[in-house]
């Protein structure tokens, strides 16, 4: 009689697990359409700075692009899972959340510590792409272009980094560096008289060190978020297939 008892209280019980586990685990797949966003936005809306920094810096992006998509499908398999009551496939499900949770933990660490790095990587790799600078023959040159047009900036502390470089020698500073490109003529970029009337004096270190630290912040918060989101699925997952299991074992 108790054993009947019992098991007219496990099933509410399993089937409260069930719901709440589904809840969290379409909640968990749309996290996981996020995290793929945030890389994609991360990969296009950095690459210009990335560019001009470490190897390294490269990857934070397609870490959450392969994350986010790991947990698209691992989603889909926690439903079905979930929903067919599989106790092997329950504690299946726990195990790549707790593999998911570990890769975003990593992920989210090496966004913040990152941003401590990317002051002294960027300067050096800056100043290296000033001396080989080359207009826009290589995508690295085309960065600084790039960057100094959209960030209002000059050389890497101020404009007269440039000064020492073998491209002033030849063409002056580039129109890049112009507060009016057409009021901006080739011997006006290339007299040093002139220059500080129609250059932007503000170097480009400063700003793209705060345009980073600013993003991957963003980047790195959302993957810390995400992370921590994952042990309630670890823990509802866990306890679904102990009570399934507890379950079938009164049953027999």
């Amino acid at each position: 009689m108790a054993s009947s008892s019992r098991r007219l209280q496990t099933k509410p019980v399993i089937t409260c697990l069930k719901t709440v586990l589904l809840t969290y685990t379409f909640i968990f797949w749309f996290t996981g359409v996020i995290l793929l966003a945030v890389g994609i936005w991360g990969k296009v809306s950095l690459e210009v700075y990335f560019s001009l920094l470490n190897e390294k810096a490269t990857n934070v992006p397609f870490v959450l692009i392969g994350t986010g998509t790991v947990i698209i499908l691992l989603g889909t398999f926690g439903c079905f899972a979930t929903c067919r009551g599989s106790t092997w496939m329950l504690k299946l499900y726990a195990m790549f959340l707790t593999l998911i949770f570990l890769v975003e933990l990593v992920a989210a660490v090496v966004g913040f510590v990152f941003r401590h790095e990317i002051k002294s990587s960027f300067y050096a790799n800056y100043m290296d792409t000033l001396k080989g600078y080359n207009g826009t023959v290589d995508h690295r040159s085309e960065a600084v272009n790039t960057i100094q047009r959209t960030l209002q900036c000059c050389g890497v502390n101020n404009f007269t980094d440039w000064n020492n470089t073998a491209y002033f020698k030849e063409k002056g500073i580039p129109q890049s560096c112009c507060t009016d490109p057409e009021k901006c003529s080739e011997s006006d970029l290339k007299d040093i008289s002139k220059i500080p009337n129609k250059v932007y004096h503000e170097g480009c270190l400063s700003k793209v060190t705060t345009v980073i630290e600013s993003k991957m912040g963003i980047v790195a918060g959302i993957s810390f978020g995400v992370a921590c989101f994952q042990l309630i699925g670890i823990f509802l997952a866990c306890c679904l297939s102990r009570s399934i299991t507890n379950n079938q074992y009164e049953m027999v």
